[in-house]
């Protein structure tokens, strides 16, 4: 099929493109919308050609390792997606103490990990903005050398700016779509669109290294939606990228959504790899403009059906302590 205008077959609009995202760095909305609903195996693996030349140019032949420190899987939210969701009465729930966080930052150093994520539910009750920026100096002051990254959830701007001036560097937070709608319908009511955009323009503000990203796959997601998504991330232009499949839990509203991978365990979303979630990850790093990296989870490069991979790696107690509970790699 030809391109009534151009003569182009499809295929090689397609590739066109491609190309084009590569030199340019951003495609429109509808060009996005095409890319995802007519690109082909071939089609993909020319994208991630594409996309592992501007990888190896930016990191080289690299990875770039983040000690993860998960000090509490307690949250006041309801997102339907989420195994740590305030309404599931069967997640094991923890809290780590101060000490044990900065016990867990000093093992990691030891290790040679240069970068602590302290990552949470939003358990603001029992560690308020004023708690974390302690935490954050003391990290600081032990090692100065190291950069500390945080990932708890939005909050106000003059909580953000307390944390920045206390030494974090960085914030991770995932907008999880961009399209409004969407997002109404993967969370409560009381969560609101506007306020997730408006933290991580805050964050901007503030001089945080910023990371947005996304869950591919999620129900109700079109490529309208991710098109979306594509084109937020090129004019937000953040300096980290988190893009991951999603994958249900069993103790969610979305546990039958796609009921042979649903999660076995505790875990926050899931981001083991599926076809249709990880066919779309090859062009990220073309399309994130300047965007420092993406974001590689424990699960998500494991191929379709890996999930049993991950069950083994638990239960071979391979993730020692709060540290190393979800291990993950983060390239870039």
């Amino acid at each position: 099929m030809r391109d009534c205008l151009t003569g182009e077959s499809m295929s090689e609009k397609i590739k066109s493109l491609i190309d084009r995202l590569g030199t340019e760095h951003r495609l429109s909305k509808e060009e996005w919308v095409t890319v995802f609903s007519e690109w082909d195996d071939e089609d993909r693996a020319y994208a991630a050609e594409k996309a592992r030349a501007v990888s190896l140019a930016q990191f080289g032949n690299k990875i770039f390792i983040r000690g993860i420190v998960e000090f509490s899987n307690i949250c006041k939210n309801d997102c339907l997606y989420c195994g740590i969701r305030r309404s599931n009465t069967n997640a094991e729930r923890y809290r780590l103490t101060e000490e044990e966080i900065l016990s867990c930052c000093e093992e990691g150093y030891e290790y040679g990990f240069r970068t602590f994520v302290l990552q949470s539910g939003e358990d603001y009750g029992a560690y308020p903005p004023e708690r974390m920026a302690g935490i954050v100096r003391s990290i600081k002051q032990a090692h100065p050398d190291c950069a500390v990254t945080l990932s708890l959830g939005e909050l106000e701007y003059d909580a953000l700016k307390l944390l920045k001036e206390a030494g974090a560097d960085r914030y991770l937070l995932r907008h999880e779509t961009a399209d409004r709608e969407h997002y109404g319908k993967l969370h409560p009511a009381e969560m609101s669109f506007d306020h997730r955009m408006q933290c991580l323009r805050w964050l901007k503000e503030l001089g945080y290294q910023t990371g947005a990203g996304i869950m591919v796959g999620s129900p109700y997601q079109t490529n309208e939606c991710l098109a979306e998504d594509m084109v937020f991330l090129a004019e937000f232009n953040p300096q980290m990228i988190g893009i991951g499949p999603f994958l249900p839990h069993k103790d969610t509203p979305f546990r039958d959504t796609f009921p042979a991978l649903a999660v076995q365990d505790n875990a926050a979303p899931g981001t083991a790899a599926r076809h249709h979630g990880s066919r779309h990850h090859p062009s990220r790093r073309q399309g994130a403009g300047s965007a420092g990296g993406g974001e590689c989870y424990n699960a998500q490069s494991l191929a379709h059906g890996g999930e049993e991979e991950i069950y083994a790696l638990r239960r071979k107690d391979l993730h020692r302590g709060p540290l190393g509970r979800m291990p993950r790699l983060h390239q870039g």
